[in-house]
């Protein structure tokens, strides 16, 4: 009995984590988005060449389209491995991205991706500090004068041996 449960249980695990495993696989659109600034980029691999040279087309659309043809298109370029689309000067908003093949009936992937006006901050040369972060050495770059090292030194010794002192008298009680 205690076997037969055993076996059950790794059985289950064993078939959850393969779950685990093919559902992304299965959930992928076919199609990466990107954004850079205004500019918006996607890139598949799901596409074919059909006989007239052509990959297929990628739109567009604003949160006001309903379909393919409403959208920016742009026409795919690339080669057998990768093929690829951008728009540019796109408003800050959400877009989605449907990538329909040329020798396809259904897309290849459809995307949300979210165009924003966030700037990335610049960094001038004079707001760098002038001589580093002194931090994780406690203090090590800083050069202490011969009386601050003797003095911690002092401090350490007299620990130490108030240290030994206090041992001692504990393992026999009746020495000073």
């Amino acid at each position: 009995m205690r076997t037969t449960q055993l076996l059950l249980r790794s059985g289950l695990t064993a078939a959850a984590a393969v779950a685990l495993t093919v559902s992304p696989a299965a959930a992928a659109s076919g199609i990466s988005v990107s954004t850079t600034g205004s500019t918006v980029s996607v890139t598949t691999s799901a596409c074919t060449q059909d006989g007239g040279g052509n990959w297929g087309t990628a739109s567009l659309l604003n949160s006001s389209q309903a379909n393919f043809a409403q959208g920016r298109q742009v026409t795919l370029s690339g080669t057998s491995s990768l093929q690829s689309a951008a728009w540019s000067n796109v408003s800050p908003g959400t877009y989605t991205v449907i990538v329909m093949c040329s020798t396809q009936s259904t897309p290849a992937g459809t995307q949300s991706v979210i165009v924003s006006t966030a700037t990335t901050p610049t960094i001038s040369a004079t707001a760098s500090p002038s001589r580093g972060v002194m931090g994780g050495l406690g203090g090590g770059i800083k050069d202490y004068g011969p009386l601050t090292l003797g003095a911690g030194a002092a401090l350490v010794g007299i620990g130490g041996i108030a240290a030994a002192w206090f041992l001692r008298r504990r393992a026999k009680p009746y020495r000073l």
